[in-house]
């Protein structure tokens, strides 16, 4: 206790170089919990892009391209699954739900997925959270679309306003469906994910943009004999019943219900881009993908999120490697700040060492007491740096959880990052050994003798 008051009175005396080697030490600190715990849960984030999702299916090409092109916007798959696959799969035995998805369209740079209802059901990211609507709600028909965050926050748009799709991905198009304007009606909350920026249609208003006549009316119902009754329940936008003197809504020509079964719709398109599936039990998961990798009626293939996201994630752990050498090498850079304050210092200290051995401490004293000096500031220095890393996490987690999707855990340090600290007090400790061990042989007559 003796030597910890003299380390702790020795070290005030010299605050000036002790506060800023503190400094160093604690934003070193500071630096390495963040980017540790950024890096663990920006791959937990990434894992969890999309999760409760048991498999992903689509053509026949690569488990990584699919899932790019399904979950990621990224790229395009070259074929696409009929949709009579598709309900033929949906029908096996412990599937509770499944979701089909379109692709090839874009608003201003920003996808636009065709789906059904039972996206905004069932479809979930994170630890397994559901979408949720920052304003207004789902499409009810074939003329409304929903937007993610960050598209409405981008483009300035908001509930009710006219918008015009784009045939083709990416931010130049050369054909826009001008007849078929959809209506924003719900703007989805924000969930760090490629939801933010995508634009959500129901998949009979694909069919309805990509017919040859688009001034059709969509038909709901499979029998011939429905069509009149359609027609005069929701009209034509361009034709409506003479006599009328109601007012009509111009989007309300395509107004199928989208809660219906999707088999039950006769706009509903040809081929889609891929499906969502989710079963009972996870007892059907590998079964029924072995049974549509060998599906005879086309080529498909059905992939497993978690494990493809995993697979994806090793891709890039070059990159992981760098951020925790970049870490580690602050780290060290400070604590070689904390060597040379702590070296400069001590020839300035010999006098004051050779006061400490005239009034009888030994060799072995100055020994400890050097070390204990680069102990003390190492520890609080990594305690100083917590503070700051738990002040960070507070101010930085909401903005990285919307901008980026990067959710940080906000709770008590992990085995892992105790360790990392006790890697920097004992890195400091080492450090602390030579000029502990200088001082150490400093005799008393060299601390006495004047300098010439």
């Amino acid at each position: 206790m003796t030597l910890l008051k003299l380390a702790i009175k020795s070290s005030l005396n010299r605050k000036a170089s002790v506060f800023l080697t503190l400094c160093t030490i604690a934003i070193s600190v500071m630096l390495l919990l963040s980017i540790e715990r950024a890096r663990q849960d920006a791959k937990s984030s990434f894992s969890n892009t999309i999760s409760g999702t048991d498999l992903i299916v689509g053509a026949r090409t690569g488990d990584i391209q699919l899932l790019l092109s399904s979950v990621f916007r990224i790229g395009h798959t070259n074929n696409a699954v009929s949709w009579q696959s598709y309900l033929d799969i949906r029908e096996k035995k412990g599937v509770a739900w499944t979701i089909p998805i379109s692709l090839g369209d874009s608003h201003k740079g920003h996808a636009v997925l065709g789906t059904d209802a039972a996206y905004f059901t069932h479809y979930r990211y994170g630890k397994k959270q559901h979408l949720a609507f920052q304003h207004g709600r789902p499409f009810h028909n074939a003329q409304e679309v929903v937007l993610g965050s960050d598209v409405a926050n981008t483009l300035h748009y908001h509930i009710g306003q006219q918008i015009v799709i784009s045939h083709g991905m990416g931010n130049t198009s050369f054909h826009h469906h001008n007849d078929n304007p959809m209506t924003i009606v719900g703007i989805l909350a924000p969930t760090g994910t490629p939801v933010d920026k995508t634009l959500h249609i129901p998949l009979i208003a694909v069919e309805a943009m990509h017919e040859q006549n688009h001034k059709k009316p969509m038909m709901i119902g499979k029998k011939p004999q429905q069509s009149s009754q359609v027609e005069h329940q929701y009209g034509n936008a361009h034709n409506h019943d003479e006599g009328d003197d109601k007012p009509h809504d111009n989007h309300d020509h395509l107004h199928a219900t989208l809660d219906s079964e999707p088999s039950d719709l006769i706009g509903t398109p040809q081929q889609i881009t891929a499906f969502l599936m989710g079963f009972d039990s996870p007892l059907y998961t590998l079964q029924v993908r072995r049974n549509i990798n060998m599906y005879k009626a086309e080529p498909l293939l059905a992939i497993m999120p978690g494990l493809t996201l995993r697979e994806l994630w090793e891709m890039l752990d070059i990159v992981e490697k760098i951020l925790l050498l970049f870490s580690i090498v602050v780290v060290l850079v400070s604590l070689l700040g904390m060597l040379t304050t702590l070296l400069a210092t001590l020839s300035q200290r010999r006098r004051e060492l050779a006061i400490l051995r005239s009034v009888g401490a030994r060799p072995a004293h100055i020994f400890a007491l050097m070390s204990s000096e680069a102990i003390l500031i190492t520890f609080v220095g990594c305690l100083v740096g917590c503070i700051l890393f738990y002040a960070l996490l507070i101010v930085a987690n909401p903005i990285l959880q919307s901008q980026f999707g990067i959710g940080l855990t906000i709770g008590w340090l992990t085995n892992y990052e105790l360790t990392l600290l006790g890697a920097i007090m004992a890195a400091g400790t080492l450090m602390g050994l030579l000029p502990a061990a200088r001082a150490y042989f400093y005799s008393l007559a060299d601390g006495m003798s004047i300098k010439i």
